[in-house]
């Protein structure tokens, strides 16, 4: 396993799990139409991730992530980046996020063809150097939906 590497905000990431957040990310965003987590703690041992959902996740629902975050690891496809301007990022993704006063290039990275999205931090090569993905538990409270992932 790679060792956590301190970006330029000297924030510690650990890559597979970074990996693995936009994964599930992305693919709650087009099942649910919620967009992306509105707020994220990313840590090596488990991460959570919170979105506000009308209605819990049922538990159907919530294997049904597990099982196609894992396929995508086992498909082992390239995890790669592009830089764009601001300009031509606006016509593909929530800005919102994006810190005040960045530059006019961004940077876009791409996990074959099962998520994209503006990202400065640090990811894997393939995904299947993140190994298996495991929402260990989740909860349902005034419309926002936690979901808490490791990975074994």
């Amino acid at each position: 396993m790679e060792t956590p590497i301190l970006n330029e905000h000297n924030k510690q990431e650990y890559p597979p799990m970074h990996s693995a957040e936009h994964l599930i990310n992305g693919e709650i965003d087009r099942r649910y139409g919620c967009g992306r987590a509105f707020s994220a703690h990313i840590e090596r041992k488990k991460s959570k991730l919170d979105y506000r959902l009308p209605k819990p996740l049922t538990d159907d629902e919530l294997r049904s992530l597990e099982d196609y975050v894992n396929a995508a690891i086992n498909a082992d496809v390239d995890v790669t980046e592009e830089y764009i301007t601001q300009q031509e990022a606006m016509s593909r993704f929530d800005m919102s996020r994006l810190p005040e006063g960045a530059s006019d290039t961004v940077r876009v990275v791409h996990i074959g063809d099962y998520d994209q999205c503006l990202c400065a931090g640090t990811h894997v090569k393939h995904t299947s150097e993140i190994g298996h993905f495991r929402i260990s538990s989740s909860r349902y409270h005034d419309g926002v939906q936690r979901i808490v992932f490791r990975l074994d």
